[in-house]
């Protein structure tokens, strides 16, 4: 009896491991996903590739909710539509960014 409470036990220790693992993987291949749509959209290219993809769809999903609020459908625990925008967002924010401070790098090179 004790051998099938803790082989039990060890089994719903098991299925929340991995639905805990699956949907933190779901999460990130939204943002990803979401986070390389913002890239495409917004002209100039964000850094470190897919991780910063992922990190642009995080953020802006977290901006977006902050802002616009859960609109429209959730994947993963992220409201796609607002982590869209908040996505598209930084990534403009970023491109100004690194426009300006590369001009004023290369105005500062003798």
């Amino acid at each position: 009896m004790i051998g099938l409470v803790v082989l039990l036990a060890l089994l719903l220790a098991g299925i929340w491991v991995t639905f805990g693992l699956l949907g933190m993987a779901v999460t990130l291949v939204v943002a990803g996903v979401v986070g390389w749509l913002a890239d495409r959209i917004v002209p100039g290219e964000l850094p470190y590739g897919w991780l910063g993809a992922i990190v642009a769809g995080l953020l802006g999903s977290w901006l977006g909710s902050t802002v616009l609020g859960p609109v429209g459908p959730s994947v993963g625990g992220i409201p796609v539509l607002p982590a869209l925008a908040g996505a598209v967002v930084l990534a403009f924010a970023y491109d100004v960014l690194h426009k300006r401070v590369s001009k004023r790098a290369s105005r500062a090179r003798p």
